[in-house]
């Protein structure tokens, strides 16, 4: 009987369960969205029960497309849309707010509070690789605890858990609150709470006392590769859940970037580079995190240079929701391509302010350099190039914090099948592009990790071996026009700063 690995990809914007083989392949994928709640502006939030019901909704669909059950399945890994925040009762299961997803601003105020006792936003990064921002999980904690009517009081009671949306979906996997669910995170997303002690691995008493967080709402930190427990659920009862990655490490880990040095961009509602930096975590004196990348059972850790971009692909989609500009995300592709280039027009998707390398959430969206001469193609020629430019700003700054120039870069994620993109991205990056035939290497990290845990791939060599390039993308514009209209692009960001007066909340 053929045996498979299911990988849980728990997005921003959807659910999918895709089940792969040992050569790396997909055999099946089921995938369902899930509402976006804007509150009110710069609030984001996710309704968890829903995202749970569509994660078991998309397990047995990816069993019945390829007709297969529990039995068939040797591990499940679960990779998930990291920092983003959920505090839930653990004797009801109940969640007690949304969840609060990562592109949220609203505790801004907190961080500047933080950030007053000393340090500014530097206060907790040499601990926990990470400045004071919005982004982060903790913070969302102490807002849910200070903004939830007994929250506070049932935290301290003990009656209240915290995870990121890993945690979430691991503990219902396991029993949740009826059948003792497991309360776990992995190393991966711990280290984006701006709580975990990157050499340690643990969770800082005293950063958790700041902010005001019961260290008893903590999940255990485990590695990323190690049984965690079995499913209670129907769908995959007795299979045991192996491992964990936050999206980000999910995809260097299947894009296997092992050695240090190796380096992939993931396109998805965000942009996300990592830098594999080994055993050695460096810290960022350009913007970047640093992060766990991952960690194989009892093996030592291995640690990335991260630069995050917040809003990539969610622009494309805002041009799709917001505006009606296209009908669907690939139309703006072909909206693009009607114009040569971007006929003098920029776009600086600063919804959410700017995250690496400039750190500034007073920043809000511009677009910038309208003539009467600009038509929606430009706009969408804009919408693709804003993508590819904070790229740039982003290998710029792992480049000099490194050290050691790239020389390729590995890509994945939903926007990589944009071919006019990739070829910009080149282009602009002066390095070549490089796509896998497995583009959805989320799903496939988590697959290898939890697989790696139960035996299913013997090593990290056997997944290496999959890995095969499906196109090569290689620059071909002039050097005098590239740093051009990068430079451009660099006037128009500096347009978006200060926009956020201190009396508006």
């Amino acid at each position: 009987m053929a045996q498979y690995i299911a990988s849980i990809d728990q997005g921003t914007t959807s659910t999918r369960c895709m089940i792969f083989d040992k050569s790396g392949s997909v055999v099946s994928v089921d995938q369902l969205e899930h509402e976006q709640i804007f509150p009110r502006a710069g609030w984001v939030e996710h309704d968890a029960n829903e995202i749970w019901n569509n994660t078991r909704d998309v397990i047995r669909g990816a069993l019945a497309k390829a007709n297969l059950d529990a039995s068939n399945i040797d591990a499940v890994g679960i990779t998930n849309q990291r920092e983003t925040a959920l505090v839930w009762d653990k004797t009801t299961g109940e969640p007690v707010y949304n969840a609060i997803v990562w592109q949220d601003t609203r505790t801004q105020k907190i961080c500047d509070e933080l950030a007053a006792l000393g340090g500014g936003a530097d206060r907790y990064k040499a601990k926990v690789g990470l400045p004071l921002a919005t982004y982060f999980s903790g913070p969302k904690v102490r807002w849910v605890l200070d903004n939830v009517d007994g929250a506070r009081e049932r935290a301290e009671a003990g009656d209240l858990v915290f995870g990121n949306l890993d945690t979430w979906v691991l503990w219902n996997l396991t029993g949740g609150a009826a059948n003792g669910g497991v309360h776990v995170t992995d190393v991966t997303n711990a280290s984006r709470t701006m709580l975990m002690d990157l050499d340690s691995l643990g969770w800082d008493e005293e950063i958790a006392g700041e902010m005001q967080i019961p260290m008893s709402m903590l999940p255990q930190i485990e590695s990323s590769s190690q049984v965690y427990g079995e499913c209670h659920e129907e769908v995959l009862r007795g299979v045991p859940v192996a491992g964990i990655l936050g999206d980000q490490q999910a995809a260097t880990f299947g894009q296997v970037c092992f050695e240090v040095g190796t380096a992939k961009n993931t396109y998805g509602t965000g942009n996300f580079m990592l830098l594999n930096t080994g055993e050695e975590k460096v810290p960022s004196e350009n913007g970047l995190l640093t992060t766990v990348c991952y960690k194989i059972g009892d093996q030592q850790p291995i640690y990335a240079l991260e630069g995050s971009i917040a809003v990539t692909g969610s622009l494309v989609q805002w041009m799709r929701d917001n505006l009606g500009i296209v009908s669907s995300a690939p139309e703006i592709e072909d909206l693009a391509k009607t114009v040569d280039d971007n006929g003098g027009a920029y776009f600086v998707p600063a919804f959410s302010g700017l995250f690496a390398p400039h750190w500034r959430s007073d920043a809000r969206g511009a677009l910038v350099g309208l003539t009467r001469f600009v038509n929606k193609g430009h706009i969408a020629r804009a919408v693709l190039e804003a993508t590819a430019f904070q790229t740039r700003e982003v290998l710029d700054a792992m480049n000099a914090d490194s050290g050691v120039p790239l020389k390729e870069l590995k890509v994945d994620g939903g926007m990589v099948v944009n071919e006019t993109l990739m070829q910009f991205q080149a282009d602009i990056l002066d390095v070549d592009v490089v796509r896998p035939k497995v583009a959805e290497t989320t799903a496939l990290g988590a697959a290898y990790a939890a697989g790696l845990a139960v035996g299913y791939w013997s090593d990290q060599e056997e997944m290496r071996q999959n890995w095969g390039e499906d196109k090569r993308w290689t620059p071909n514009m002039d050097n005098d026009a590239r740093e051009k209209t990068y430079r451009n692009w660099k006037k128009a960001v500096t347009k978006t700063l200060d926009w956020v007066d201190e009396d508006v909340d």
